[in-house]
């Protein structure tokens, strides 16, 4: 699956893991429902996505604790498809 499949997928494909989950939530518009995943994955890359989710929410303050926790550059609102795309492809790639 590639990160467009997943953005263009309209009910939530089974099988995903818990980011590629939060990832497609996201890009649907459902942030608790992303952000409620996102909590749950404690790691680097659970991390990313939270910061990510903090840029959408318009939190940039707690967007950059994550973005620090995932030892990953501090990003902006207007990044924040970009941000999708980069973090999506590592996702998918299973990295």
């Amino acid at each position: 699956m590639t990160a467009a499949d997943l953005a263009q997928a309209h009910v939530l494909p089974a099988g995903l893991s818990p980011e590629a989950q939060a990832l497609w939530h996201t890009k649907h518009g459902n942030w608790e429902a992303a952000h409620d995943i996102a909590q749950e994955i404690h790691s680097p890359l659970g991390s990313w996505i939270h910061a990510l989710l903090h840029v959408i929410e318009g939190d940039q303050w707690n967007g950059d604790y994550w973005f620090a926790k995932a030892k990953k550059p501090s990003r902006g609102p207007g990044e924040v498809d970009a941000l999708w795309e980069e973090i999506a492809a590592v996702v998918l790639a299973g990295r």
